[in-house]
C-alpha cells in the first residue's frame, strides 16, 4: 500500500522504521554504507594516529635530531642504558607519560623542540652547555610538580625490600617515604650530566612550587615541599 501523496510505502515504525532509515538511499549511497563506513575509516584513523604516536616513542625517533646526541651518549653511560638486569628504559620512559591524556599533552608540548631544533638553539657544544641547567629545570619542574610520575611507572616505594638495597639507599628511601619526598629530589643527574649550581637551582624549583602551592591552597595532595627546601638547603651548605 502507497501513500496518495508522493506514492511511496508508508514509513515503518518502531524498530523496522529504523531499519529502513538506515538503509535509505542518501544521494547514491545509502545511509548504513555511510555508518559502515565511516567506522571502518574511524579504526584505520585510530589505528595511524596510535600507530605514529607510538613511533615517536622510539629511542630512534628521539635521538634522531642532531641536538640530542649529546643526550645520547650522557644516557648511554648510565645504569638505565646498561646494567645486572638487562632491563632498559629509553627516553620516552621518562619523558613520556603513560596516561593517555598526560601523553597527548607531552606530545604538544614537544612540538618546542622541533622549534628549536628548526632554530639551532643548542646546536653547538657551548650552546648546550649554556641552556643546560635551564633544560634541566625545566625537566626538574614538571617531575617534581607530578610527584615524579614517569619514575614511578617501573619504581615505586611499595614494593621495594629495603633488606636488600645497600644501606645507604635503604635508609634515603625510607627517609623520603618519612619527609614526602619524591625521586627527583635525590636523582636530578640520574640519566644526564648535572651544571655546575644544580643544587641551587633546583632549589628555586623547589620554592617557585611551594609558591603555587601557598596560593592555590595546597589543594593537591603532593610532596612536602617544605621538607624538601629543607634537605637541600642542607646538602647546599
Amino acid at each position: 500500500m502507497r501513500d496518495p501523496k508522493d506514492g511511496k510505502p508508508p514509513r515503518r515504525r518502531g524498530l523496522l522504521g529504523l531499519w529502513d532509515l538506515i538503509w535509505s538511499p542518501v544521494s547514491a549511497f545509502s545511509l548504513g554504507f555511510l555508518l559502515l563506513a565511516g567506522f571502518l575509516a574511524g579504526i584505520l584513523f585510530w589505528g595511524g594516529f596510535h600507530w605514529s604516536l607510538e613511533l615517536t616513542n622510539t629511542e630512534e625517533f628521539c635521538v634522531s635530531c642532531h641536538t640530542m646526541e649529546t643526550n645520547l651518549g650522557e644516557y648511554r653511560q648510565t645504569v638505565h642504558y646498561n646494567n645486572h638486569s638487562g632491563v632498559r628504559a629509553i627516553c620516552s620512559d621518562c619523558h613520556v607519560p603513560h596516561e593517555w591524556q598526560y601523553k597527548v599533552k607531552a606530545k604538544i608540548m614537544a612540538v618546542k623542540d622541533v622549534y628549536h631544533e628548526i632554530l639551532g638553539t643548542i646546536s653547538t657544544p657551548e650552546d648546550y652547555e649554556a641552556r643546560r641547567l635551564h633544560m634541566a629545570a625545566s625537566v626538574w619542574r614538571k617531575m617534581k610538580a607530578t610527584d615524579s610520575r614517569e619514575c614511578r611507572n617501573c619504581h615505586a616505594f611499595e614494593y621495594m625490600d629495603f633488606t636488600i638495597q645497600e644501606t645507604r639507599a635503604a635508609a634515603n628511601h625510607q627517609r623520603a617515604i618519612d619527609e614526602g619526598m619524591t625521586c627527583i629530589d635525590c636523582h636530578q643527574g640520574i640519566a644526564h650530566d648535572l651544571a655546575p649550581g644544580y643544587l641551587e637551582e633546583y632549589r628555586h624549583v623547589v620554592e617557585e612550587l611551594e609558591g603555587g602551592q601557598t596560593a592555590q591552597g595546597n589543594l593537591a595532595p603532593g610532596p612536602d615541599l617544605a621538607a624538601i627546601r629543607t634537605y637541600l638547603e642542607r646538602t647546599v651548605e
